[in-house]
């Protein structure tokens, strides 16, 4: 893996309606010092129905003398135009959807997509396709229609151009394979928030999410007589919306990878 040059990209955010411009003052973005990353073990956004974001989705805003209007829904967007990104800069900043920026995940910015939304960026240079859960807001240069991840930059190839020529395409999360049936009496769903060798570590799981008021429970697995395996679940919950609320919140507080399963534990 190549050593990647630093760039310098700039993006405004977007808080509570109100566009924060970041300006070329104060420092450089640029890539992380690091000589390489394991891209094969950085997976793509998984689309998933989630509410929009309480932050980055008034009805319109205005920048620089222009009007944006964020769309209601992402449902049919696709748009080719030049596709940027930004990093160290910004590393661990608020987001237009108040979730603090991560350079190492797949995520995005846009100026008129619904927060949450996902989409699949296409380089139209050298075929090569990403998808993103776009949560902020920008890039507001011309000609350009999104803004990357450092590491969706790398994996789509552009962050030595710093630009690259894209498609993007919005992706309509399919909705939760637990059908309405599913969602009763006889079936609760249940949401893994993870699952930890240690329990130790499945109780400081349970306290960070008490401290966002989310009350879960740990659910001892015995794989066998020395190991064993501590789940730590919120539930059980009996509607969809519900379900995607609950996702949206834990992604808020950094919980990413949680799993929906029904009672039996699929």
């Amino acid at each position: 893996m190549k050593v990647i040059n630093k760039l310098v990209l700039v993006i405004p955010l977007l808080l509570l309606g109100i566009v924060t411009g970041c300006t070329t003052t104060g420092p450089r973005d640029g890539a992380p010092n690091i000589k390489s990353i394991d891209l094969d073990g950085i997976p793509n956004a998984v689309p998933r129905n989630e509410p929009l974001s309480r932050y980055g989705n008034p009805v319109k805003y205005a920048l620089r003398g222009k009007t944006y209007y964020v769309r209601e829904s992402s449902e049919g967007y696709i748009k080719r135009g030049k596709a940027s990104w930004y990093g160290t800069k910004f590393q661990g900043r608020l987001t237009s959807s108040r979730v603090p920026y991560d350079m190492f995940k797949m995520t995005a910015a846009h100026k008129t997509l619904p927060l949450p939304s996902y989409v699949e960026v296409e380089n139209l240079d050298n075929g090569k396709k990403i998808i993103v859960k776009v949560n902020d807001r920008g890039p507001f240069h011309a000609g350009r229609i999104i803004d990357l991840s450092y590491v969706a930059a790398l994996k789509l190839g552009i962050v030595k151009t710093g630009t690259g020529n894209v498609e993007v395409r919005a992706i309509t999360p399919r909705k939760t394979n637990l059908a309405k049936s599913d969602l009763s009496e006889s079936a609760p769903v249940f949401v893994q928030v993870g699952a930890f060798s240690d329990m130790e570590n499945a109780e400081r799981m349970q306290i960070k999410l008490a401290q966002s008021e989310i009350t879960s429970d740990i659910h001892k697995l015995v794989i066998n007589a020395h190991k064993h395996i501590y789940r730590v679940r919120v539930g059980p919950l009996k509607k969809q919306d519900e379900v995607g609320k609950l996702l949206g919140d834990l992604e808020s507080i950094g919980v990413a990878d949680a799993k929906v399963f029904t009672d039996n534990g699929e």
